[in-house]
């Protein structure tokens, strides 16, 4: 059911962005990107510079999930991390819906697993994050995201991107708490219940996933002796 809820969910967004959101305006989407990816954001209303790397914080928030779940799955997660890289959430929802639960992690961290393990990893997502909150508080022209919410697609379907980010992170949070050995209901259920914050407060206070080094030191055992 599990499954089949992500893929339906995946589907429909597909049809409510081509079928029922609101116009593209193509030409306003391309000068919009090519403002943020150009750092010329004085011309870009702070909400959705704001928004558009939020959306972004999401992505290594999931990164500090799913390359561990990726180890022990049948496939890798980094093809989705680059999907997710340029189609938001819509790269995402396919490795949800193909990914079979584990709670286990076998062998050693490398260089990136040893980053996105960090407390340093989600200290710096969380002091960007506030930053950016207060960036679109304080300068923010609201009235005009609310008019561009309402009238172009990729305003509107980049915002409920971000609300599907924060639906879809408890799928994988129990695994993760599982893995680390932090099995505690009401930790589970303050995060998955604080958008955004309950995530990075999250990353900064888990417990580090033990390496797994006789696996390890087996596979490596392995490897010598085939050759």
């Amino acid at each position: 059911m599990r499954k089949i809820a992500l893929w339906l969910l995946w589907f429909g967004f597909i049809v409510y962005l081509v079928w029922f959101a609101p116009p593209l305006h193509l030409a306003d989407t391309i000068a919009l990107l090519k403002n943020i990816l150009t750092l010329n954001w004085t011309e870009v209303n702070p909400v959705i510079l704001s928004l558009f790397s939020l959306v972004g914080i999401w992505l290594f928030i999931y990164c500090g999930l799913l390359f561990f779940d990726g180890r022990m799955q049948w496939l890798p997660f980094w093809p989705f991390a680059l999907a997710t890289v340029s189609s938001g959430v819509l790269g995402l929802l396919p490795y949800l819906a193909l990914r079979e639960s584990n709670q286990e992690f076998a062998g050693q961290k490398d260089g990136l697993l040893q980053l996105v393990d960090s407390r340093f990893f989600g200290i710096s997502l969380s002091i960007t994050t506030i930053g950016l909150f207060a960036y679109a508080l304080f300068f923010g022209d609201w009235g005009g995201y609310w008019q561009q919410f309402l009238s172009d697609r990729f305003i509107n379907g980049m915002s409920l991107a971000f609300c599907l980010f924060c639906l879809l992170f408890p799928t994988v949070l129990g695994d993760d708490m599982a893995r680390r050995g932090w099995n505690n209901p009401t930790i589970f259920w303050v995060v998955a219940l604080v958008p955004l914050f309950g995530s990075l407060g999250y990353l900064c206070l888990r417990p580090s996933l033990p390496e797994n080094t006789r696996v390890a030191n087996e596979q490596k055992s392995t490897v010598g002796s085939i050759y």
